[in-house]
């Protein structure tokens, strides 16, 4: 099995570039989705979440903001709230990679891929891009998007240059989406001959 690392800053279309690996046959593991399974409503990790951060949570999930409010820009609380959600993730993966044992290409769509240093346990790189303007022009589209908010956001991301001077492969997405599809199944390709090597 060969793994490939997905990532791309906020705005780029890593989602809709996941959505063409998943339709090419690809198994995706979407690690926010997770996250979003584990602390929505019934999610198994909102007990712990609880008892670290009372009043972070109710019946429909984790309440993001509170949370956010409790560990954004303190490192301790933000380091017992990850040493509650990696481990789950992890495990998560775990089955994800059990399920398609017999997959010879499984994609991690990781949104801070290099931030966290998961290039190192994948096997390939790919970093979806868009030129700045179209990257501003989606996520201001997006409801409650200010510019200043973007800015912070890409502020705590590694600049779109660098995540593409890292990549083995980079998939445009300022362009038409059959350009962006055969981006995708050139990378598919490549990896799969490197298989058979």
């Amino acid at each position: 099995m060969k793994t490939i690392g997905l990532t791309g800053s906020i705005g780029m279309g890593k989602s809709t570039v996941a959505q063409m690996f998943a339709d090419e046959g690809v198994p995706v593991f979407d690690a926010d989705a997770a996250v979003r399974g584990l602390q929505g409503p019934g999610g198994r990790l909102l007990p712990a979440i609880e008892a670290a951060f009372p009043g972070t949570t109710n019946p429909d999930g984790v309440e993001r903001a509170e949370l956010g409010s409790r560990v954004f820009g303190k490192p301790d609380a933000l380091k017992r709230l990850e040493a509650i959600v990696h481990p789950a993730v992890g495990e998560e993966r775990a089955a994800f990679l059990a399920r398609h044992a017999e997959a010879a290409i499984v994609v991690f769509d990781i949104p801070l891929l290099f931030e966290t240093g998961g290039d190192a346990r994948v096997d390939v790189t790919v970093v979806v891009s868009a030129d700045a303007v179209t990257q501003a022009e989606r996520v201001l589209a997006r409801p409650g998007m200010t510019a200043e908010r973007l800015a912070e956001i890409l502020a705590r991301q590694m600049p779109d240059a660098d995540k593409r001077a890292r990549a083995d492969f980079v998939i445009p997405t300022d362009c038409t989406m059959d350009q962006t599809r055969a981006a995708v199944r050139h990378v598919i390709a490549c990896v799969s001959a490197s298989q058979d090597r």
